[in-house]
């Protein structure tokens, strides 16, 4: 069986896209479509745009996400038995699966987008990347550190897990997690403390515009990141779409019950080939590529 699955915010790069753009009119159609609907030429940004410019959070993930869904739009062997997505992906792996249009997945982007961006400047905040120790370790950690909000936030693969919060509760638990005997506590480069309490305001903002969009029956199921479960229910893919901006993303989880549920084959559709390493290094499939 076959798994596609759609990479998160930080898959961006310089020149993503202009190869598809330039190749395939549908591709191009696509993405004039999408400087139509966004406002802005974003595809001028993906062609040409500086590193700083693709960082900013309201071109990142309009632009990981067109790129990942162009992409598999253009792939003629496209069949996917179930999907899923890091973070942003999911809203890739929802248009993939048919259960949201291009146009309105685009919209949802975007406005998760700005209000992902609207919390982080209500709230300063950061993440970091926790290398080399097990994931109770990291999450007994952060519920021991009281007086700040610190939550475990991207379960991506074992020994690898990133953690978000306020900016002082993550540089008291980056030094409490290289006494627990961390290889590594890197704090990211990132805008805020995404998947944790301080983006309820964006859940808040996003929920109302979930509930007003037109969901379908999905193609095949999808593995959410909130309980790394398949669903093909409507209701319960808003929903879980809705918590996922204040909850832990459950990759390493999704991708176990991927391969219990019978996949053998993953196919990472987007920029870059992070998932494809995450991948192997939860559970070795008998395939790992790329489109």
């Amino acid at each position: 069986m076959k798994a596609y699955v759609f990479p998160g915010q930080g898959a961006q790069f310089s020149g993503m896209g202009k190869e598809l753009y330039d190749s395939s009119e549908k591709a191009k159609d696509l993405f004039e479509l999408a400087n139509d609907i966004l406002g802005f030429r974003i595809s001028d940004i993906m062609f040409n745009g500086t590193a700083e410019e693709l960082k900013e959070t309201k071109v990142t993930q309009p632009a990981v996400f067109l790129h990942s869904v162009i992409l598999a739009s253009e792939s003629e062997d496209f069949q996917p038995d179930m999907v899923a997505g890091h973070s942003l992906g999911e809203l890739s792996a929802l248009v993939a699966n048919k259960t949201l249009s291009f146009e309105d997945g685009l919209k949802l982007v975007a406005k998760r987008a700005y209000a992902m961006q609207k919390a982080c400047e209500q709230n300063p905040s950061t993440m970091a990347a926790i290398l080399g120790l097990d994931d109770q370790t990291v999450v007994d950690i952060c519920a021991g550190i009281e007086t700040e909000v610190v939550v475990a936030a991207n379960y991506n693969c074992p020994g690898q897990l990133v953690i978000s919060g306020t900016n002082k509760g993550i540089e008291i638990a980056c030094e409490k997690m290289k006494e627990a005997g961390a290889k590594r506590a890197l704090p990211l480069q990132v805008g805020g403390a995404f998947h944790s309490p301080l983006m309820e305001p964006a859940r808040a903002e996003l929920e109302e515009a979930i509930k007003n969009t037109t969901f379908k029956t999905p193609s095949c199921p999808v593995y959410q990141n909130v309980n790394a479960l398949p669903s093909s229910d409507i209701s319960e893919i808003q929903n879980n779409l809705i918590a996922q901006l204040t909850a832990p993303v459950r990759w390493t989880q999704s991708v176990q019950r991927m391969v219990a549920d019978g996949a053998t084959t993953f196919i990472e559709c987007g920029p870059g080939k992070v998932l494809q390493g995450l991948v192997k290094k939860i559970n070795r499939p008998s395939e790992v590529k790329s489109i």
